[in-house]
């Protein structure tokens, strides 16, 4: 547990783009997605980078994949992480279809979100299909973090959420990364490969890799907040790991409240006030 106080974490430097580069091979980059305020600032505190990832189409809104996420579902959540923020660098998802038509709208959605929401840079899925568009954003002064292996926003063409790189098809995620990295990406994520399809990437790329589902020998490593505190009450893939079940918690508290309205136990007389107002 971190012994830091409140000055010594408020006197900490932003973390960086470069700063993220430089972390290749060095402290693994701790990366964790927030998508409030609140949340925010629990994360701000022990992590280096916070993903506002489309992943908030299901864990807040309640949809079957990140497919349904939106642009301004995006900004309206990533300026709510941004008032959460000191330190750690912010990236924003790119939602599915603000980004695949033509570099050109990439561009303009992603200066879009970097200027509504105040994010140091964005990520979006692909890797050789997308190299002229991350390979456009970043010479336009749009930091951009790469996404290959499992891309939830391809579930329907991979037929379902399932490893990516098995046997033969390990060389073709190895130039997904290769081409991301060319292209000038910052960093790149490696979701749900073969952890030894993950450790040979990660010594061959030049840019740190952030694993999910992946390999400890990754740059870093980054998961769903939702997940690890237990609040999350869908599907639970093989790589979270819950330290914490707040949403046991959260569910034996709204039923002792419950209760107590109930039976009338609740407001008592410390919720309630006593002054009765002047009468004639």
């Amino acid at each position: 547990m971190s012994t830091e106080t409140k000055s010594e974490y408020a006197s900490h430097k932003p973390l960086t783009i470069p700063d993220v580069a430089a972390r290749k091979g060095k402290t693994p980059l701790v990366c964790l997605t927030a998508y409030s305020t609140p949340q925010a600032e629990l994360a701000d505190r022990h992590c280096d980078i916070v993903l506002v990832g489309d992943s908030v189409a299901m864990v807040v809104h309640g949809l079957s994949s990140t497919i349904g996420a939106t642009l301004d579902m995006m900004i309206m959540h990533g300026a709510a992480v941004r008032r959460g923020l000191k330190k750690a660098l912010m990236v924003v998802d790119m939602p599915f279809g603000s980004y695949e038509e033509s570099p050109g709208q990439a561009f303009r959605n992603a200066a879009r979100v970097m200027m509504e929401t105040g994010c140091n840079a964005v990520k979006l899925e692909g890797g050789l299909r997308m190299a002229e568009t991350i390979a456009f954003l970043a010479e336009r002064g749009i930091p951009v973090m790469g996404h290959v292996g499992l891309t939830p926003q391809s579930l329907h063409v991979f037929g379902g959420f399932k490893l990516q790189g098995r046997a033969s098809d390990a060389a073709r995620i190895e130039d997904e990364a290769e081409a991301v990295a060319y292209a000038g990406a910052f960093s790149v994520v490696l979701e749900k490969i073969p952890e030894a399809l993950a450790h040979k990437i990660t010594t061959s790329v030049s840019i740190p890799t952030i694993g999910i589902g992946a390999s400890a020998a990754c740059d870093g490593q980054i998961l769903v907040i939702d997940d690890i505190l237990g609040v999350y009450a869908g599907f639970r893939p093989k790589f979270v790991k819950r330290y914490a079940e707040i949403g046991v918690a959260m569910t034996d508290a709204i039923a002792a409240y419950a209760d107590e309205v109930r039976c009338r136990t609740f407001p008592g007389p410390e919720h309630v006030f006593h002054d009765m107002p002047n009468s004639k």
